[in-house]
């Protein structure tokens, strides 16, 4: 049995190629992945330092002086060439008249200035040694130097006496000055700068998969699962763990067919999700991306909101409470905010109804809460921010209200988690940073920021040193999505860095955990969730998948099924004989595989409709020759009938017999040439 079964096991393995199947193959080094990963400049950016460029491209940066120096190294020609001239005939006197020389070869290299405590490398003579006559007579030109340059000898440091190990210093150049002192020492600054916010930016992968932009993001609090939703009405669930350098999703959702993915949001202990999409009805899934339940759907013909069940109009808006994961908060288009339990789906526990300058219903367009769960904040689509404090017997009435908090609808909310700031993005192409504690007046307003979506969000850093936000594609524009980094404390920008040239950034996040940060942009085509990562400064996550190679096919993943042949089964079981010679034997066959006429249109010839004279070519041509002549035309209607009269009267058809005993004589009338004569 073994040997029959090692045959088998050789004729299957026969119809598969010698390089199928598990082969030893040496592992990419991590360094290479990176780099395949590793940004290159962008030229959406709209402000990037060199130095920002130099580390992008994997480059060291350099100070002005250095810069100088390889610049002098590629170009000897330069003025330090002659001014080693110079002092070579000072010291040397026989050195000008060699001077004078036709030199064969490589030109010979004034001497080592002691003066400048280095030696210039390149394609140089060696100085005077006084060691050998000979070399004294090749100094004065008597003869010419032949091979390559001799080495010059080793340099004694003056300090100590001992002698230089390793490429020399470089020289000192003209360049040299005040500024590229000041040039360095704000390099030195930029390059702490960054180092103080630590921002990995130095590597992106891109979690594709949507045929829209994505308008929601959504990482759980470990960071191993990430969600995102699109225009396309769809969510797509990534886990790190599990991809591999496809970067595939594991599980696709559409949770209201043709309705958008409007916002995404964990639970407290990330085993379920909350989902909210541009119908009235929110939904809950559990970690895997299944169904848990659904919150109904209120009364439209209810005039008062406080009397509904639930939302009327379409959602906006929703997040999980921080810290309780039986509760979350949603907005809506019908000018409501209400608190949900999880537990029960047909109530809600809270209806809010903001206040509103005139009556009406205006909408509720983006809602959060704080660090702690004890305030709700809600961005109005009049313009105004309003917070309400969740106490006993607290109601609708807000506690704190900005009217005129941004001239166009609000987009996104932010708390600080130490509350005191609050961050407010809006259409109006402005970033808002309000103190809680005074609320009157923002303490800064960030300008030009375009907007054009209404999920776009502002995010803090995990030390909530930085702020980020992202900006949208304009029309007239040259510049493509960004996303712009703020410092809290200075209230100024810190960069600007370029995502995409064509889409536009709708979400962001920064991870703490990870620390890498999350960017969702794309267009009416396509989109994507953009990872941003260092590998000397992130954690897991990108890290995990990007170096996991996709697992090849194996012998083992394919099954052979065996075909059972069985001629005495039933009708019903039997296998339906293959067509496959008839089809090919009817397109061979030229009247049964030729292809229909087209119908066409207009007058025609021979039951032939065309718009031309005739519907064939040879119709065309013969027409044209005048062997065809169409008599239709000049032919009298009545003439053209009572041609076929005594036929049909000497061999009648169909139902004349019928009546031949009963019918009577048809009179026909006469023509109208005839009535006219008379």
């Amino acid at each position: 049995m073994a040997e029959d079964e090692e045959e088998i096991y050789d004729g299957f393995r026969s119809h598969f190629p010698l390089a199928f199947g598990k082969q030893s193959k040496s592992l990419t080094p991590l360094e290479a992945i990176h780099n395949a990963t590793a940004r290159r400049p962008s030229t959406a950016a709209a402000t990037t330092t060199d130095r920002q460029d130099d580390n992008n491209q994997g480059l060291p940066s350099l100070s002005s002086s250095s810069k100088a120096w390889l610049t002098s190294l590629r170009n000897p020609k330069s003025t330090s060439t002659s001014r080693h001239r110079e002092d070579a005939s000072l010291t040397n006197p026989s050195s000008s008249s060699a001077d004078d020389d036709v030199a064969v070869g490589p030109p010979r290299p004034p001497p080592a200035d002691e003066d400048d405590g280095g030696v210039m490398i390149g394609p140089s003579r060696p100085p005077p040694v006084a060691s050998n006559s000979d070399d004294d007579e090749d100094e004065d030109g008597d003869g010419a130097m032949i091979g390559p340059p001799r080495p010059p000898p080793a340099e004694m440091d003056d300090d100590d006496g001992s002698v230089m190990i390793g490429p020399p210093r470089p020289p000192p150049t003209d360049s040299d000055s005040d500024d590229d002192l000041a040039e360095e020492e704000e390099e030195e600054e930029e390059e702490e700068e960054e180092n103080r916010h630590r921002i990995p930016l130095s590597n992106e992968i891109v979690l594709k998969g949507h045929s829209k932009v994505v308008s929601a993001l959504a990482v759980d609090h470990s960071g191993s699962r990430v969600l995102s939703g699109s225009y396309d009405y769809t969510v797509r669930m990534y886990d790190f763990q599990g991809m591999n350098s496809r970067l595939a999703s594991f599980r696709q959702l559409e949770p209201s067919e043709g309705h958008q993915v409007r916002n995404l949001s964990w639970s407290p202990t990330s085993d379920r999700f909350l989902c909210v999409t541009g119908s009235a009805q929110a939904k809950i899934y559990d970690r895997d991306g299944l169904t848990l339940g659904e919150f109904v759907k209120g009364d439209m013909y209810i005039r008062d909101l406080k009397n509904t069940k639930g939302h009327i109009s379409g959602l906006t808006c929703g997040e999980w409470h921080p810290k309780t994961k039986e509760t979350i908060l949603t907005s809506s288009e019908d000018g409501s905010l209400r608190i949900w339990d999880v537990n029960d789906f047909k109530s809600q526990k809270q209806v809010i109804k903001p206040k509103l300058a005139r009556p009406g219903r205006v909408p509720v367009t983006t809602c959060a809460w704080d660090h702690e769960g004890k305030c709700i904040v809600g961005g109005i689509g009049d313009g105004s921010i309003q917070l309400w404090n969740l106490k006993p017997g607290w109601g609708s009435r807000p506690d704190i209200h900005v009217e005129s908090g941004h001239s166009d609808e609000i987009t996104g909310l932010k708390f600080s988690s130490d509350g005191r700031i609050l961050l407010s993005r809006s259409f109006d192409g402005s970033l808002k940073v309000w103190d809680l504690r005074q609320m009157k007046k923002p303490l800064q307003v960030f300008e030009d920021l375009p907007n054009h979506y209404a999920q776009t969000n502002i995010a803090f850093s995990p030390d909530e040193q930085l702020i980020l936000t992202g900006t949208s594609v304009e029309r007239e524009s040259t510049n493509g999505g960004l996303l712009c980094f703020y410092d809290r404390a200075k209230l100024e920008l810190v960069s600007r860095v370029g995502i995409s040239p064509t889409c536009s950034v709708v979400q962001c996040t920064w991870h703490p955990k990870l620390n890498q940060i999350f960017v969702t942009a794309g267009d009416k085509s396509q989109g994507g969730t953009h990872v941003l990562y260092d590998p000397t400064l992130s954690e897991r996550g990108a890290l995990v998948c990007v170096a996991r190679a996709p697992r090849k096919k194996s012998v083992d993943d394919f099954e052979a099924k065996p075909v059972i042949h069985n001629p005495h089964a039933l009708p019903l079981f039997r296998e339906q004989p293959s067509r496959k010679r008839q089809r090919e034997k009817i397109l061979k066959d030229p009247i049964k595989s030729h292809k229909p006429e087209l119908p066409m249109t207009g007058p025609g010839f021979g039951g032939r409709v065309g718009s031309t004279k005739g519907s064939l070519l040879t119709q065309y041509l013969l027409k044209q020759g005048g062997l065809i002549k169409e008599t239709w035309m000049e032919e009298d209607p009545r003439e053209a009938i009572l041609k076929y009269a005594d036929v049909a009267a000497n061999d009648p058809k169909f139902i004349a017999p019928a009546y031949a005993q009963t019918q009577p004589e048809p009179v026909f009338a006469k023509s109208d040439s005839e009535d006219e004569e008379k």
